[in-house]
């Protein structure tokens, strides 16, 4: 499935947003690195809560910075949490480390 923003295969994903995000964004996409890893970690200990509540905050995180795919990750990590989906968690969490890992940004006024 291709999301909004994204490529087939291993292309880059270019992404528009705003130039105050500039100092950001960087740090952003490092948390989003990080959050891979907690999702695998709380699905270690089936602790779907976690997950739930972070894949709402990347609902509205994403958003935000300009990155709509991370907010469409965001909510089907949150509905497979809900439904207590291990599969569905584990194929988001890939798709999240697959987008920040070829995301290109382009700042603009």
């Amino acid at each position: 499935m291709t999301r909004h923003g994204e490529t087939n295969g291993k292309d880059r994903i270019l992404v528009r947003t705003d130039v105050l995000f500039k100092d950001l964004v960087p740090g952003f996409l490092n948390n989003r690195r990080k959050d891979v890893i907690s999702i695998h970690e709380a699905l270690e200990t089936a602790n779907f809560e976690a997950i739930r509540i972070l894949g709402h905050r990347l609902m509205g995180d994403g958003g935000s910075y300009g990155f709509d795919a991370i907010s469409e990750i965001g909510s089907a990590l949150e509905q497979a949490a809900t439904n207590q989906d291990s599969e569905n968690i584990r194929r988001s969490a890939g798709e999240l480390s697959d987008y920040v890992e070829r995301v290109d940004v382009v700042y603009h006024e």
